[in-house]
């Protein structure tokens, strides 16, 4: 992604973390239907089915960052923002707004701070209503919760649709008479309509094309400033990560298997994983060298590997890998990684 711009440094609040996970855990289970509970009563052997798809993860995300989640396809990163969004319940765990657990908040509290956290979705064809003109998908949430009256509602839909780059003699139309990356700015503009200070953007830009997907992202760190938002950022895209993210978590299998600073992970990646990942991206200045794709197919979350969850595709499994799940522990300042590699250091 050369065409976008390096998000400029900026300084994070070290008090406490705008949103906080500690060991959040989402499984998803599939129950036995009456014929399955007659065939196990038989002595079949069936099972009620349980995905794990996000395992015991601890996060930290301060005001005014932007977080990086990265990770194959099916290693829980989009459940893991919808948690974040409160769109999902954790089955685990701890989810702290400003440190106060969300579960324990008052209705109407409870409401203010799904208001102020607010997901953009990677499909702009399937997240925006067909049905529904241009003005009421991005209007029609500031006026159910008063934050514009019916007199003013034409100007504040106009403003945010000007906010993300959108021409306001359009907002008649319908979303199929957009491109998509006008869809997506819709989707940003409803975002934004309802004054969040909390992003997360589940591949907001992946399924556009590459000059569109650059000026969706230099749209993202314009407003990250002129509106103070703190974003997580959920992509497998590396080169975008590396351009737009403060910090980078890197999940296999619904694990955190490492977390640093952006110019940490991509100049001294510690975990096997995170190292396959980086030398399977193309570089111009590799363009010579073959690209070191990461080996073998990602298990299933019906059916995790005991210990550490990458051991099958790991080029430095031991056998203590297989049985031991690594901590996450602090390998650097500012860097965890959950290798029993860095035991043995």
């Amino acid at each position: 992604m050369s065409a976008t711009t390096t998000a400029p440094a900026r300084a994070i609040d070290a008090g406490s973390p705008m949103m906080e996970l500690r060991g959040v855990s989402r499984r998803f289970e599939k129950k036995l239907d009456f014929a399955g509970r007659i065939a196990k009563r038989l002595g079949a052997p069936v099972r009620e089915e349980v995905v794990h798809a996000v395992d015991n993860v601890d996060l930290t995300i301060r005001k005014g960052e932007v977080v990086g989640l990265v990770g194959e396809s099916g290693c829980g990163k989009s459940t893991l923002g919808r948690m974040v969004a409160g769109i999902m319940p954790p089955s685990d765990g701890t989810i702290l707004r400003n440190g106060v657990d969300i579960r324990s908040l008052s209705h109407a509290a409870a409401k203010e701070m799904k208001l102020r956290t607010q997901m953009i979705f990677q499909d702009p064809y399937a997240s925006l209503n067909p049905r529904m003109r241009v003005a009421d998908i991005v209007g029609e949430a500031p006026l159910v919760h008063g934050i514009t009256t019916r007199t003013g509602y034409e100007a504040y839909v106009d403003e945010q649709m000007r906010r993300a780059g959108l021409d306001p003699a359009f907002k008649r139309r319908y979303p199929h008479q957009f491109s998509g990356g006008q869809r997506q700015r819709i989707g940003i503009a409803r975002a934004l309509a309802v004054k969040p200070d909390f992003i997360v953007c589940d591949e907001a830009v992946a399924a556009l094309d590459v000059s569109i997907q650059a000026q969706i992202l230099n749209l993202f760190m314009r407003l990250r400033t002129e509106l103070d938002l703190t974003y997580l950022f959920i992509s497998h895209d590396l080169g975008v990560v590396e351009h737009l993210s403060d910090r980078v978590v890197i999940m296999y299998l619904g694990r955190v298997v490492e977390e640093a600073p952006t110019e940490t992970v991509f100049s001294q990646p510690n975990h096997p994983y995170t190292q396959s990942l980086l030398a399977s991206v193309p570089r111009i200045e590799n363009r010579k060298r073959a690209f070191a794709v990461v080996k073998g197919e990602i298990p299933s979350p019906l059916n995790p590997p005991p210990g550490c969850h990458f051991h099958p595709r790991c080029p430095h499994a031991m056998e203590r890998c297989k049985v031991e799940k690594p901590v996450l522990k602090e390998v650097a300042p500012g860097q965890r990684s959950a290798c029993h590699l860095n035991d043995a250091a």
